[in-house]
């Protein structure tokens, strides 16, 4: 690009010179054929070549000096890129710049160009541009510098600032070059002449006259271009002697004169950075405004550099002698913080400034038009107003640019009247500012600098930032990192102790310029605290008080230390709001809340933090609406946002200073503890920052609006701050660290200290601010006379932040002893704290919470310790547990009924303590436990009841102090027990064991004493493990006075005894519970007493257990039979006798589990028999109380023990003590006497088992069990079902009852082989078989659950089998008990339909028959075997015809529906014919009564009829017709029946049962027929008859319908005694079979007459109405078969008597029946009937033959 425009400009300046000037056009020619010649690729290569060309710039050079426009325009463009590019040579460069000079009168394009060529010529040839030269280049900006045109002027200017500028550059360069260069000249000084190198020496010429050949400089200029060169190359002038001088010879009197010759604005912005003295006296209040803000300015920059602050006042300030600069500077400060107290809205306290009100009259408009035409120094506050602003604002407090900066401006701007007081607060920040950052590096150790990271923590190295972190407090929360400990960091190096450090002088310095200067900074400050600023002045203000305060407190300065921290305080939390909220609490004081919710409502409640985010949303009352309105009204008594600015600050020098603050940490924590108070008051509304001024200003209250929005912001960062404060003791010494204990305890309102008014409010007055502050500090005294509430949260603050200590120094309290660690002052103060009875209940509370908060971390920071460290320690926090609860119970203190519940409070308090810390540490603890022991008791307390009796004297009584306290303490007992007995010493077991006896027999919590029963077993299931045996002797019981020898041998882990005596004790003290007045707790002392000797049964010898049963199990027994008999005795309660009996229940089961289970060990005592006796009249006693459920568990009892006696493998029990236990069982059944077993009452469990007992007994002393004692047990058990209630069991309809069952087993168990047992069991099973149908009211019976149907039919099956296995004893016939069995077996057969309970089983009178056939079987071949009475054979046989006049009988019409009536049809049948077989014809004996035998033939007869006879002929069956075995009787029988009756139409149905009717029919037929021993030839039989299975009768009977027997019914078998048989009998005087046949014939045959007669009869009369319609079918089978069985009969000669004058053997009852068969014969011819004609012919045919006809 260089070549081509070179080319081309070339080519131009040729074209152009072709007419005049010759030789420009050659030399322009010749240039141009160079550049042709140049074959360089690059750029660089060709301006190379181009500078080894001398003559190439020749044509530029010539077209300069033609004056002409266009030549010179082409010249100076290429001349500067040759400049540019380095294409320039060398030698041609003077050539060049006069070149250039010629030039400067040319246009404005030139001269521009010539003004960019300048500075690259100067850079690119720097090493030729020197001397002559530099100057030349340095006259052409000259002359350019007084063009007129603007552009070219200003730019000139810069240029040639730039060269003057880089001049002092390579001066610079020359100074660090390291060749030796030498000097080319010299330059006079104050101490001689001094050479100068080249770069120097031209710096210095070109500031000589002489040199600068130019006139009419402008003094702003020559001053802006000084300005830019000190500025540029401040240490030139400190290094080069010669310039020095220049500026102490020409500078600084050029200044000064033109300072006093009072110059313009333009001129003075350039000379007020130089004369601090001047500039000092420059503030004068009179001075214009601008001038001030010129000094001010002036003092900003100078004060941001503080190390020139330090040399100022080491020069002037440090020596005697010389001007108090800074001294006299602060001083003024003083004075212009106070001169306009309107100005800055100075007043009680800090407010948002506010805009001139009639700054809004210039349009937005108008000011946006100013701001964009570009013009400078436009200030963004109010323009042109007549009003004034009112505080301090970056709005119009300040200037876009300063006044120092305005260099083109020659009249002064509009300057703020807060402008000055802007950068006064400037001026402290930069102050402060820099005295933090040169000494708090010099404060660190060594040690720390190394380790500590590049960015600072906040923690007392520096303060928090707090502008940057207004938004985002959060920012510090972590921020604190402990990055050591109190171990090894030591306090903060006092930089004034550095002696040897190489900044030491630097540091006295600042020392001594903060003790000379703090009273005027503190003022200064001060004033500013309490005018309006806004945000960002604000804080940068309290920031600025922080550092000083900061950098005072590192330098160990204390009174400005201390002065800044007091007013800082009374910034956080000012006096009249303080006041105002006292004045509040006083008048809030009738209504102040309850204690426990003031304590939750406060805002530093929390353990760790100041303040709490929830406290902000508390339900507090919050400020109305209203009262936001006006921000005063509100903040008069809060605080708001500033204040907790304020207050932040105050924390994090807190933070800082920290271990150096001593007695001045009361400063802080007073203020911290108000702050808490103003906040609690106010109910924590955030106060509203009030405005300087009320008007329109939409700005301030918008901030307003803001700083109340950021209110919970700022309480969070305070709340972290307040945090870090607490924290950061971690890192104190020892010493340190109880200072700041002492003054938090200092904290705490002494009642007794006299009232002091409050401080007044901070004024701003310059003089009241510069008094040094006392070394008292205290600011809160006026707490001690607030109200109640403010009692309260003053003290609440000051426990919670004992307990902060306490949390954060946790190992340094207990790495120290108590008294150097600060351990015994905190928890003296806590426990004086929580024990004063004038301090309020919620600080008390508060108190043992922060106490018991401390023990509880301490003991959790010691739990992973070595035991050898954690035991001591242990020891002190139990210690300290035990002291808290100590003056609680000191018998001299003064309590009232409010501070009695307080106390208990607290102690409830203490013993949750103890129960979190036994949770959390019981299994590290390895010290204290009997420590332990003793709080738990604190509990209790023992007073003296008196008797009721006047001569005894008062007894000592166990009650625990408060309900409330009960559950707390257990809750530490029960850890103990469930989780940590291991833990426990051995000498602890008998405190265990002591204070669970307490807890057990305390009155006030009843679940707790059940709870603490369970704890015994516990300690016997621990004990059992330590221990496999336990030798427990009689000398232990019977030594000294019992319990004390076995408390002392227990007390002596060492010896053998111990565990046992202590196992010993843990029974005995249960035994006493067990007496207990409380039914539960009683009970379960029992229970657990009974488990754990039963669980120990294994590990007791003979002895130990005979000393449990004798001085334990026995003593129980005895105490329950007592209160058994003391409420009987009392008549008391129902209740109590009720518990008393449930108590005894459970005591009974425990000891027959005892006995039953180690009854083997039992035996083996020598003892033994003594203790079974004395067992049995222990239970007798019981029994003796009358009780049904006592009586059910002593048996029990017996029956479980007497169980464990049979399955033994060795019965050692012996035979007494079986024969006691009969003795007790057989003393009667268990159901009281005296009326109380009424039905209300369900005795069946108490009788079940008192018979399982007999059951159990029987099995042992069977071998031994007599008549006597069985007639004994029978009657008891008879007793005993009589007296059964039907209890909650079913009907024993189908089943038997659990009671009636064990009854029946003992039957079935018990011995029959001994003389008189069989009949006495026969006699009560028949009575047990008869209970079920000898009730009245059977229905009344099944309601009531005691039918005895079940218990009956298995009587039944016992009663049969008895009978049969006995048939052969005589003694079972002849005491009547076979007569009563068969009579109780009877029963149920006659009454069967009539018997209205159904079973869904086999019916009763079913199973009483097979019971009855089994029996008859087995009993009948003896009856007549025997020599027995007649009475009893008579007897039996009555009986038996009444059964089987009850098998073959059954009233259908009462049978309950569902009956299978055919079914038991059949089985009646089959069951006669069995009997049938049994009976006949045993039952014609002679023995027997006639009318036993007549009324089983009338029997028979009734249930042959099949029809219901018409009313005439019932008359004469049911009215005793027939007769007996006379004629006469028959034939007046028969009489009636020939007569004919009138005939009726009506048909009866038949009868239900008509096959049974049939059989009967048959019956009588075969009874009455011939016994014709000679029909079959039989072998000869040897028997006594009759016998059983043969019967005897040789009769035929046809079949139902009649025709041939295989039509149906079965035949008997024929059977024929041999004469030889006959012969016997005859001999031996027994009946024969005929004999027996013809007695039944003769009984037997008026029935079957009669029975033949009414058919016939019935037949004549109504078949003559039918006419030939046939006879009913059932009628005509009826008659049918009677005429057949007439025809076929041959009936016994002797059954029937000889009708008169006819001579027949076996046809006599056709005789008997002629007349009917005559008219039978007549009727059937007329009807028709064939079948019946024919078997009427043959009757008469027979008749005839009979006749002889």
């Amino acid at each position: 690009m260089t070549a081509q425009l070179l080319a081309s400009e070339l080519a131009n300046l040729i074209q152009e010179s072709k007419r005049k000037h010759n030789d420009l056009r050659q030399a322009a020619e010749k240039s141009l054929e160079e550049l042709k010649s140049l074959r360089a690729p690059s750029e660089a290569q060709i301006a190379a070549e181009l500078s080894q060309h001398t003559n190439f710039a020749n044509p530029f050079i010539i077209a300069c000096g033609t004056k002409n426009a266009k030549f010179t325009a082409i010249a100076i463009v290429c001349l500067q890129r040759l400049i540019v590019s380095r294409a320039l040579p060398r030698s041609k460069l003077s050539q060049v710049l006069e070149a250039l000079q010629q030039a400067t009168s040319a246009g404005l394009d030139v001269q521009l160009k010539i003004l960019q060529a300048l500075p690259s010529l100067l850079s690119n040839y720097a090493v030729d541009v020197k001397g002559g030269l530099l100057v030349t280049a340095l006259n052409i900006c000259f002359i350019l510098q007084s063009s007129k045109n603007a552009i070219v002027n200003n730019t000139s200017a810069a240029t040639l600032q730039q060269l003057v500028v880089s001049v002092f550059d390579k001066v610079v360069v020359e100074d660090r070059s390291g060749t030796i260069l030498s000097p080319v000249g010299e330059a006079p000084t104050q101490n001689g002449t001094v050479p100068l190198r080249a770069a120097a020496m031209d710096a210095y010429r070109n500031q000589r006259p002489e040199y600068l050949r130019f006139s009419g400089l402008p003094q702003t200029f020559g001053l802006e271009l000084i300005e830019s060169v000190l500025t540029n190359h401040a240490a030139i002038f400190s290094a080069h002697p010669e310039q020095a001088d220049i500026l102490r010879t020409r500078v600084m009197p050029f200044i000064v004169s033109a300072l006093h010759g009072r110059p313009n604005f333009a001129t003075s912005v350039r000379l007020s950075g130089d004369a601090l003295e001047i500039l000092t006296q420059l503030l004068d209040q009179d001075t214009a405004l601008w001038k001030r803000s010129l000094c001010m300015e002036v003092f900003r920059g100078i004060f941001a550099e503080h190390a020139l602050l330090r040399r100022i006042f080491m020069l002037y300030d440090a020596k005697e002698g010389q001007k108090n600069i800074l001294k006299n500077l602060t001083a003024t400060f003083v004075r212009i913080s106070t001169e306009k107290p309107a100005v800055i809205g100075l007043g009680p306290q800090s407010t948002i400034p506010v805009a001139n009100p009639y700054a809004n009259m210039v349009s937005s408009t108008d000011q946006a038009m100013l701001e964009a035409s570009g013009v400078t120094g436009i200030i963004s506050g109010s323009v042109g107003s007549d009003g004034y602003n009112t505080g301090i604002s970056t709005q119009w407090s300040t200037m876009r640019v300063p006044c120092i900066d305005q260099l083109d401006k020659t009249d002064p701007p509009t300057i703020p009247e807060s402008y000055v007081y802007s950068l006064t607060l400037a001026c402290i920040t930069s102050l402060s500012e820099g005295l933090a950052k040169f000494i708090l590096p010099l404060t660190v150790p060594s040690d720390g600098r190394r380790k500590r990271s590049t960015k600072q923590e906040g923690g007392r190295d520096s303060p928090a930032p707090l502008a940057d972190e207004r938004n985002d407090p959060t920012s510090e929360k972590g921020g604190l990192e402990r990055s050591s400990s109190f171990k090894r960091n030591p306090v903060p190096v006092n930089p004034l102790t550095l002696e040897s450090h190489p900044l030491y002088a630097e540091v006295k310095v600042c020392a001594a310029f903060i003790d000379e200067c703090w009273p005027a900074i503190l003022a200064t400050c001060s004033t500013f605290l309490y005018a309006a600023l806004d945000s960002e002045y604000y804080h940068s203000l309290v920031r600025a008080f922080q550092k000083f305060a900061h950098v005072a407190g590192l330098l160990q300065l204390t009174t400005p230390r201390d002065a800044f921290l007091t007013t800082l305080g009374k910034a956080a939390v000012p006096p009249n709001v303080f006041t105002a909220c006292l004045n509040a609490g006083a008048q809030r004081a009738p209504t102040t809340p309850s204690g426990s919710s003031e304590t939750s409502h406060s805002i530093f409640s929390n353990a760790r933090g100041l303040l709490s985010v929830d406290s902000l949303v508390s339900p507090l009352p919050q400020p109305t609406e209203k009262q936001r309105q006006h921000s005063m009204d509100v903040s008069g008594a809060t605080l708001n946002t500033r204040n907790l600015l304020c207050m932040r600050a105050l924390l994090n020098l807190g933070i800082a200073l920290g271990p150096t603050l001593s007695s001045t940490w009361s400063i802080i924590l007073e203020t911290l503890q108000q702050a808490d108070f103003v906040l609690f008051s106010s109910g924590k509304a955030a106060g509203r920052t009030p405005i300087a001024a009320k008007g329109p200003d939409h700005q301030a209250e918008q901030e307003a609006s803001v700083l109340l929005a950021n209110f919970s912001t700022e309480i969070k960062a305070v709340e972290t701050a307040a945090s870090r404060l607490f924290e950061s003791t971690v890192d104190f010494p020892n010493s340190a660290f109880v200072e700041v204990v002492d003054a938090v305890c200092n904290l705490l309102v002494k009642r007794g200290e006299p009232p002091s008014e409050p401080t007044s409010p901070l004024q701003g007055s310059s003089s009241s601010m510069l008094q040094t502050p006392t070394a008292g500090h205290k600011r809160v005294t006026s707490i001690s006379t607030s109200t109640l509430s403010g009692h309260k949260q003053v003290d609440q603050f000051a426990l919670a932040k004992l307990g902060d200590l306490a949390s954060i120094n946790m190992e340094r309290l207990l790495s120290y002893p108590p008294n150097i660690s600060g351990w015994t002052p905190l928890m003296s103060e806590l426990i004086r704290t929580l024990s004063s009875a004038s301090n309020a209940a919620p600080v008390r509370a508060r108190a043992a919470e922060t106490l018991v908060r401390i023990l509880l971390e301490a003991a959790n920071a010691v739990a992973a310790q070595p035991q050898d460290t954690r035991g001591p320690i242990q020891t002190r926090i139990l210690v300290a547990f035990r002291d808290s609860i100590l003056p609680l119970q000191s018998t001299d203190r003064e309590v009232s009924v409010m501070t009695h519940a307080t106390d208990v409070d607290i102690h409830k308090i203490i013993l949750e303590g103890l129960k979190s810390l036994l949770e959390n540490c019981g299994e590290s603890l390895v010290c204290g436990w009997e420590i332990t022991f003793e709080i738990i008791d604190t509990i209790f307390v023992t007073r003296q009841i008196a008797s009721d009796s006047k001569k005894d004297a008062p007894q000592p009584v166990l009650v625990t102090r408060s309900v409330k306290l009960i559950r707390p303490s257990f809750a530490s007992l029960q850890l103990i027990c469930s989780d940590f007995l291991p833990s426990l010493p051995n000498v602890c077991f008998l405190n265990l064991v002591d204070t669970l006896y307490k807890f057990c027999t305390q009155d006030d919590d009843l679940n707790v004493a059940l709870t603490t029963i369970t704890f015994f077993w516990a300690i016997s299931d621990f004990l059992s493990g330590k221990s496999r045996s336990m030798s427990i002797t009689e000398d232990m019981m019977t030594r000294d006075s019992g319990d004390k020898a076995l408390e002392k041998l227990a007390a002596e882990p060492s010896h053998r005894g111990s565990g046992a005596a202590l196992w010993m004790l843990l029974l005995l003290r249960l035994t006493s519970v067990a007496t207990d007045q409380r039914l539960e707790l009683r009970n379960s002392a029992i229970q657990i007493l009974m488990r754990i000797i039963s669980a120990y049964g294994d590990s007791l010898g003979p002895e130990a257990w005979s000393i449990c049963i004798k001085f334990v199990i026995f003593k129980l027994l005895s105490s329950i039979e007592d209160e058994l008999r003391a409420v009987k005795d009392l008549s008391t309660k129902d209740k109590d006798q009720s518990d008393w009996k449930e108590t005894a229940i459970v005591v009974i089961q425990g000891v027959s589990g005892l006995f039953a289970s180690y009854l083997s060990v039992l035996v083996t005592h020598k003892g033994f028999a003594k203790i079974w006796q004395d067992l049995l009249g222990h239970f007798a006693t019981m029994l003796d109380v009358q009780v049904l459920d006592i009586n059910a568990a002593t048996y029990t009892a017996v029956r479980d023990i007497l169980r464990s006696c049979a399955e033994s493998e060795r019965r050692d029990v012996g035979k007494p003590s079986i024969d006691l236990a009969w003795d007790l069982w057989s003393r009667g059944i268990p159901v009281p006497r005296d009326g109380k077993d009424d039905k209300s009452s369900d005795n069946q469990n108490c009788l079940l088992v008192w018979v399982e007992t007999l059951l159990e007994l029987y099995g042992l002393i069977q071998s031994d069990f007599g008549v006597g004692r069985i007639r004994r047990m029978l009657t008891l058990l008879r007793d005993a079902m009589q007296h059964a209630t039907p209890g909650a069991y079913a009907s024993d309809t189908e089943y038997v009852t659990p009671l009636q069952g064990r009854i029946l087993q003992v039957f079935r168990m018990v011995r029959t082989d001994l003389q008189g047992v069989p009949s006495a069991m026969i006699t009560q099973v028949a009575e047990f078989v008869s209970l079920a149908f000898a009730q009245e009211d059977h229905a009344k019976a099944a309601a009531e659950k005691r039918t005895y149907v079940a218990m009956s039919k298995e009587s039944m099956s016992i009663l049969k089998a008895l009978v049969i296995k006995n048939a052969a004893e005589k003694d079972i016939y002849e005491t009547g008990a076979f007569s009563t069995a068969l009579s109780a077996l009877a029963k149920p057969i006659v009454l069967k339909y009539q018997f209205k309970i159904v079973t869904k089983s086999v019916q009763p009178w079913r199973e009483a028959t097979q019971s009855t056939l089994a029996v008859l079987e087995a009993t009948l071949p003896h009856i007549r075997s025997k020599d027995m009475p007649r009475a009893t054979v008579q007897e039996v046989w009555q009986i038996i015809v009444s059964i089987t006049n009850g098998i073959i009988s059954a009233d259908c019409d009462v049978a309950p529906t569902g009956t299978n009536l055919m079914d038991d049809q059949d089985f009646d049948i089959s069951s006669f014919w069995k009997l049938r077989e049994l009976i006949i014809p045993a039952l014609g004996a002679e023995a027997i009564l006639d009318k036993t035998r007549k009324a089983y033939a009338e029997g028979l007869f009734r249930t042959s009829i099949i029809h219901a006879p018409a009313p005439a002929e019932a008359a004469v069956i049911y009215g005793g017709g027939g007769g007996g075995g006379g004629g006469g009787s028959e034939a007046a029988g028969l009489s009636s029946l020939y007569k004919q009756r009138i005939g009726r139409t009506i048909d009866p149905p038949p009868t239900k049962r008509s096959r049974m009717s049939e059989v009967c029919l048959d019956e009588l037929f075969a009874l009455v027929a011939v016994h014709d021993e000679a029909a079959t030839a039989a072998p000869f039989i040897s028997i006594q008859p009759p016998t059983p299975g043969l019967p005897l009768n040789s009769m035929s009977l046809p079949p139902l319908g009649g025709g041939d027997a295989e039509d149906g019914g079965a035949k008997p078998t024929n059977v024929a005694l041999a004469p030889q048989a006959k012969q016997a009998q005859a001999q031996a005087g027994v009946e024969t079979a005929h004999e027996l046949h013809v007695r039944l014939a003769r009984t037997a045959a008026p029935y079957l007459i009669l029975r033949c007669a009414l058919s016939l009869r019935a037949y004549v009369a109504d078949q003559p109405l039918r006419g030939r319609m046939p006879q009913p079918l059932s009628q005509r089978k009826e008659l049918t078969r009677i005429l057949r069985c007439l025809v076929d009969l041959r009936s016994e000669p002797d059954a029937i008597p000889d009708a008169p004058n006819v001579d027949s053997e076996t046809r006599k009852h056709l005789l008997r029946l002629y007349p009917l068969l005559v008219s039978g014969f007549q009727v059937a011819g007329t009807a028709g009937d064939d079948k019946v004609l024919g078997l009427v012919r043959e009757a008469l045919d027979v008749v005839g033959g009979e006749l002889g006809v």
